[in-house]
């Protein structure tokens, strides 16, 4: 199952406790302070990976903690530090610090980010050492290392995304354009995960079906939306088979814009579907006034694969173009 979403619990490591020891020498039992400094904690980093099912690993330990400082030792030896711990997330991640409210993205293939500092290691006596405090018995401990609860939410970062309405045919398509093999089917729900496709070295992912309503967070709507902000670019599937296509079309167009106003400016195309189930006169007006968008608008149908190949072709020659 792919999994977009998970909470976490981190913690950096703790500081290691500064030392109370003395230097022996032959003939001067307590010849001066030796006590190291603890070593620092390890911190916590979210590093982004290509796997974007990758939170589907965690969903059985949820904890990550990076290793503490270790305590001082004698002969002026200060503790080792605690090693890093890092975090591997699907590239286009959002992290959220539940409780300090700040967040991260990761953008980029290998980018990483901190997100929990370790704790300072603690002094140990020979630090106190002075003109006037020769013989120091005090020693500090290590300081506790952040820790806190982290929302990660992935936007999938793909070539071409597929939006519509439940049952316009998303899956149809990107099963001709790609290797994916999506489950079809006349359902009036829409899938529940994004489904992923190679085009020639390019993604293409089916986007859950939007809903009306689906900005204010109606059904699953944000959780959909979020996948399309990061898409390069849209096919917008529109079924004939409805009474009005045109009020679908800019239904959808609607939530784009309200959930956030820079989708409607991504580059779209419009692909109406079930073409074999309506007569021509009836995809002609459509046509012509979804061709008032200035987008391009394909009409496709499974039975005249010759539309999909189209489609294909100038689907290529576009991703081209943008590389």
């Amino acid at each position: 199952m792919f999994v977009d979403e998970l909470t976490i619990y981190a913690k950096a490591g703790d500081g290691g406790n500064g030392v109370v020891r003395w230097r022996h020498e032959k003939f001067k039992p307590l010849a001066g302070p030796a006590g190291g400094n603890g070593g620092c904690g390890g911190d916590v980093y979210v590093r982004a990976v290509k796997d974007l099912n990758q939170l589907a690993k965690y969903t059985g330990n949820k904890e990550f903690k990076a290793e503490s400082g270790q305590a001082g030792t004698n002969q002026s030896q200060d503790g080792r530090n605690g090693q890093d711990i890092y975090i591997d997330i699907p590239v286009g991640s959002r992290v959220t610090d539940i409780a300090r409210r700040r967040y991260f993205e990761v953008t980029e293939l290998g980018q990483t980010e901190k997100i929990l500092k370790g704790g300072g290691g603690g002094l140990g006596n020979e630090h106190f050492k002075s003109s006037t405090n020769r013989s120091p018995e005090q020693s500090t401990e290590g300081r506790s290392g952040e820790s806190g609860e982290f929302l990660i939410e992935v936007a999938l970062m793909v070539d071409v995304g597929l939006i519509g309405f439940p049952n316009a045919g998303k899956s149809t398509l990107l099963n001709h354009l790609t290797n994916a093999h999506s489950r079809v089917g006349a359902y009036p729900f829409t899938t529940l995960e994004p489904h992923l496709g190679d085009f020639y070295g390019h993604t293409i992912a089916d986007i859950p079906g939007l809903i009306s309503g689906a900005a204010a967070g109606k059904g699953l709507g944000h959780k959909f939306l979020r996948h399309v902000s990061r898409t390069k670019m849209l096919l917008h599937l529109v079924s004939l088979e409805h009474d009005n296509p045109v009020e679908q079309y800019y239904t959808i167009r609607t939530e784009l814009s309200e959930y956030d106003e820079s989708l409607v400016k991504k580059d779209e195309w419009i692909i109406l579907t079930k073409k074999d189930l309506v007569k021509q006169d009836f995809i002609d007006s459509v046509v012509s006034d979804l061709a008032k968008t200035e987008n391009r608008v394909f009409v496709v149908s499974q039975e005249e694969l010759e539309t999909y190949k189209n489609l294909s072709d100038e689907l290529t020659k576009y991703l081209k173009g943008v590389q």
